[in-house]
Parts: structure tokens; C-alpha cells; sequence
């Protein structure tokens, strides 16, 4: 184990921070971040992307678990096929030529983009919730959440088979590219599943935390029976970068609450898209 990353503590305390502004994995920025600017292979990139993303998403799911509005029982079904998928996700990329998981990734990156662009904005969400309650009226609750400030919440979970599927495919993207289960969960749960929306951004989230650390927790065994190189170079990184998302955690909400959120939307589409085209290019001129 080296300093030498020492600069990654203020570069991974940026990332946090615009991350949990955002809400959007950090995993999605450490790995491009890793491959084009340090050259490392993309499935040592992609397992410490994720092992510094776990530490990040288990301060955010502190909050939620605090406000009481997390639907474990959904989230456990979720998580039935996100985990099996996030590990099969993690072999593929082991044995995935480096060139072919990099353009996977850069392909991720422009769906990333595009979703952002199509991010349900607050007149949406309203409307979203509106036709949960509008379910509701008409059917028995299948569900009921109490949040710490005293809000209940009943509502009907809608197609719930798609969710479970699209759940496996976001888990496996994790494992191969360390990013894209977000994403799927948050149209799925919202425009699909009916869920009431802060119920199910700290699903989401729970979702996502737990599947990041079975994900995460193989590339460690593969990392680890690589060889003591490839692990001490994994642990002379997440040193200075799971300090720096730890304290980047706790200013990103700061930071949304200043930055309208449709501004943050499109410059991340912008900065996603350009790196996408970066790591498409990089494989081109090899």
C-alpha cells in the first residue's frame, strides 16, 4: 500500500458531493475516472469504483432509514434479483476483454445521460403521485409506511414482475459497469410501479446499497486471489477515496438544495456524454 493517490481524497470529496447532489451513483464517475485519467484495467476500475461506492451510499441510507420511509418488504423482493445478477455481473467482468467492457461502459454512460434528459421533473412527480392516490381510491392498500414525521403513506405496487426484471438488469450492469440500477429503478418504481415517489427514491436507495456491497464484495475475492499487487493498488485508492465520499456525503444534499435541480440534469448529461465519447475513443486509437 502506497500515498501516492493522495490528490483522490479532494477529487473523490468533489464526486461525492455532486453525486449525492445529484443522486446519482458515485461509482458512475470514479469509473471512467479511474480508466481514463490513471490507466487502470476496467475490472480494477469498475470493483474499486464500487468498493469506495458502497461506503458513499451507506451514509445516504442512514438518512432514509432514519425518516422511516424505506418498504423493506419491496426492497427484499427487489433485491432477489439485483444481488444474483450483480454477481454474475462481476464474473462477466473478469473474463470480458478489457476493450469490450470499456465500450460497455461508454454505452452505460450515454444511458445514463439520456435518462437524466428524461428525468421526470416536479410538475411529473406531482402527477405521479397523484395517480398512486387516484389507484388507491379504488383498491385495498397492499402497503403502509408511517415516515418519522408522521406522514402515512398507503399505496398499491403496480407490475411488479417488470420491476423484478428490470431490477436483474440494472444488478447486472452494476457487477459489469458499476452503474445503471439507479436508473432503471427510479422509472420503474415511479412510471411503472405506482410507488409514491419518496417511498420509492429510499428503496431505491436501499436497493442499490446493499446490491453495491454483494457486487463490491466479489470484486474484493477476485482482487484478492489476483495476487497482493493488484490488492495493495486497490487498497492505496480506497483509502483516500472512501474518506473523501464520507465527508462528501454529508454536503451534497447542501449543494442540491442551492442548484436547481434541472441545471444539475443537463450539465451531468453534457459531462456524461463526453466521457462516454473519451472512453469510446481511447478503445479506437488502441
Amino acid at each position: 500500500m502506497t500515498f501516492e493517490f493522495w490528490f483522490l481524497l479532494p477529487v473523490a470529496f468533489a464526486i461525492a458531493t455532486l453525486a449525492m447532489a445529484s443522486g446519482i451513483g458515485g461509482a458512475t464517475f470514479f469509473s471512467p475516472l479511474f480508466i481514463l485519467a490513471l490507466r487502470l484495467d476496467p475490472e480494477v476500475a469498475i470493483g474499486t469504483a464500487l468498493i469506495t461506492e458502497t461506503f458513499g451510499f451507506a451514509s445516504g441510507l442512514t438518512a432514509y432509514f432514519r425518516d422511516k420511509v424505506i418498504d423493506f418488504k419491496l426492497g427484499g423482493i427487489m433485491l432477489m434479483a439485483t444481488i444474483p445478477m450483480a454477481i454474475v455481473g462481476t464474473y462477466l467482468g473478469g473474463v470480458i476483454d478489457p476493450n469490450i467492457l470499456k465500450l460497455v461502459l461508454a454505452v452505460g454512460l450515454l444511458a445514463v445521460a439520456i435518462s437524466f434528459l428524461h428525468a421526470p421533473d416536479e410538475a411529473e412527480m406531482k402527477l405521479v403521485n397523484a395517480e398512486a392516490m387516484r389507484t388507491l381510491a379504488t383498491t385495498n392498500p397492499e402497503a403502509c409506511i408511517t415516515a418519522r414525521d408522521g406522514e402515512q403513506i398507503c399505496y398499491v405496487v403496480k407490475r411488479k414482475f417488470e420491476g423484478l426484471v428490470s431490477g436483474g438488469i440494472g444488478g447486472l450492469f452494476v457487477g459489469l459497469i458499476s452503474t445503471g440500477l439507479g436508473e432503471l429503478n427510479d422509472y420503474f418504481l415511479l412510471k411503472r410501479c405506482k410507488v409514491p415517489s419518496r417511498v420509492a427514491v429510499a428503496t431505491s436507495v436501499f436497493v442499490i446499497a446493499v446490491t453495491v456491497l454483494a457486487a463490491s464484495g466479489g470484486h474484493v475475492v477476485r482482487f484478492a486471489s489476483a495476487g497482493p499487487e493488484t490488492l495493495n493498488r486497490v487498497l492505496s485508492l480506497v483509502i483516500f477515496t472512501v474518506p473523501g465520499v464520507l465527508i462528501g456525503g454529508q454536503v451534497g444534499p447542501k449543494v442540491a438544495a442551492k442548484v436547481p435541480e434541472r441545471t444539475m440534469q443537463v450539465t451531468l448529461s453534457v459531462l456524461f456524454i463526453l466521457i462516454a465519447f473519451l472512453t469510446f475513443g481511447e478503445v479506437v486509437l488502441e
